[in-house]
Formats: C-alpha cells, sequence, structure tokens
C-alpha cells in the first residue's frame, strides 16, 4: 500500500474499534498537508461507500494563536456526517468518540448551493439559511492527542459529534463579530471567548471553507451544516460531565455525558 493508504487504513482500524494509535507523521511528512488531506479523502470515500451520509464540514484552527502554535496560516477542514449529529442535551457514551473534548461555536446551516469560484461574503450570505449555536465534540484516533498539523488533518480534523442548538436564527440583526460565548460544566465555568476569535468573524472561517470546497471538488450544498469554528478553548470530559454553552443572539445548547 502508499504511504496515504497505509495512514488511512491505521485511522480507520482506530475509528471502527475505539482504540487509539500511534500518530501518521511517520508516514506522511510533517510540511504534507496535500497527503493528510488525501487520507481524509480515503476514509471519506470508504465510509460514503458504507451508506454514511454527509451532511457538512467543520473548521478547526480558526485561533490565530493555534495556528502560529503550528505554524499554519490558515485554517483546516473535515467531513460531518449524519450519524456524528446528537440531540440537545443527549446523553452520550463515552465510547462513541476517542478522547472527547467539547468546544462551543457558531454554526450555520444553508439554504442555497455554494458552488461558484471564488464566493463572496455576500454570496455567504445569502446561501445561509440560519445560524445556531452548536457544541463540537472533538475526538482524537492518535493516543494521547500526540498530534501535529498532517495527523489532524488526516484524521478528519479531529471531528467527533455535534449538537445544534434548537432554535434558529436569521443573520439579520446578529452581531457574530463581538458576540460572547460562555461555556459552562456542571454549573462551573470553563470557557469563554468572543466571535472574532474565529478568524475575526465567524462568517469570515466560513467563506474560506466555500472556496477551498470548491477547490477540492466537494461544494457546499444546500442543506449543509457548517461548523465555523471554536469561540474558545476546548475543555475535557469526564464521565457525567453536562455542558451547557451560551452564544449571545444564538441562545443555548447542551451536551451530556453518561455516567
Amino acid at each position: 500500500m502508499s504511504a496515504v493508504e497505509t495512514a488511512a487504513a491505521r485511522l480507520l482500524a482506530a475509528h471502527d474499534s475505539g482504540q487509539a494509535c500511534a500518530p501518521v507523521r511517520d508516514l506522511i511528512a510533517l510540511d504534507d498537508v496535500a497527503s493528510a488531506y488525501a487520507v481524509q479523502e480515503h476514509n471519506t470515500r470508504i465510509w460514503l461507500d458504507q451508506g454514511r451520509r454527509l451532511v457538512g464540514r467543520k473548521i478547526g484552527l480558526t485561533s490565530q494563536a493555534v495556528q502560529k502554535q503550528l505554524g499554519v496560516d490558515q485554517p483546516d477542514f473535515g467531513m460531518l456526517f449524519a450519524d456524528m449529529a446528537v440531540c440537545d442535551d443527549e446523553a452520550v457514551a463515552l465510547g462513541r468518540v476517542i478522547q472527547p473534548k467539547v468546544e462551543a461555536e457558531v454554526a450555520f446551516v444553508l439554504e442555497r448551493d455554494l458552488t461558484m469560484e471564488q464566493a463572496t461574503v455576500a454570496d455567504l450570505m445569502r446561501a445561509i439559511g440560519y445560524a445556531v449555536a452548536a457544541i463540537e465534540i472533538v475526538g482524537s484516533r492518535v493516543a494521547n492527542w500526540d498530534i501535529r498539523l498532517v495527523d489532524t488533518v488526516a484524521d478528519n480534523a479531529s471531528s467527533g459529534l455535534f449538537v445544534l442548538g434548537n432554535t434558529p436564527f436569521g443573520l439579520n440583526g446578529l452581531d457574530l463579530r463581538d458576540c460572547t460565548m460562555h461555556m459552562t460544566r456542571n454549573g462551573e465555568s470553563v470557557s469563554s471567548g468572543v466571535g472574532h476569535a474565529c478568524l475575526g468573524h465567524p462568517l469570515n472561517a466560513t467563506l474560506w471553507l466555500a472556496r477551498k470546497m470548491v477547490e477540492v471538488g466537494r461544494p457546499l450544498l444546500a442543506g449543509d451544516i457548517v461548523l465555523s469554528g471554536a469561540l474558545g478553548p476546548m475543555s475535557v470530559v469526564s464521565p457525567g460531565d453536562r455542558f451547557e454553552a451560551h452564544i449571545d443572539g444564538l441562545g443555548s445548547v447542551r451536551a451530556a455525558f453518561a455516567g
């Protein structure tokens, strides 16, 4: 097998078994992001062939501080599948995600396709049906979260599950740049942030994604969900934890974990 196929097989085995694996940077050079995305695409095609349904994308590395830490100048992306969606406050078995952590973010749901090259902010705003508060339950198939950029990209951007709030809001009147986010775990504050922590504005990150998806041949389509990126630090998860995130203008959303 090629290095891409070997790396894909390693991560797929970890996903299927629930047992974390070694990083894949022994197979892919640290600066070979193209091969890391090829690993992601390889497993995406396998999952689609197995019957999983693609419902959107997630954006990662939207914090400039994290980008600087990893030596990159742009975000990354991963695929969202229908079986990754969790209902608000639904108890999640810890075994569903390897090494879970949670982060709060703004999610967008599209009502129009974004298939044009070099989409503009105006194109994007016309395409968005509504925004909701969201919690992403990230996870890593790589043991001990021992990841570099190529590891997380190959690992579907460390995706796990996601929870969308139940109240949709149109963009009109929303201040997503200066909105504040506050997240609690079992009633105690664990994370806070603001909209401009996400590449200056959640729409900036989503516009980057829309252009990138056209470039790679998987454009965003009507009905797709976009997790636009964390507004504050991630929090680790323990059995029985219940998280609640509130984002100004978008209300609250909850993620609960079985004991």
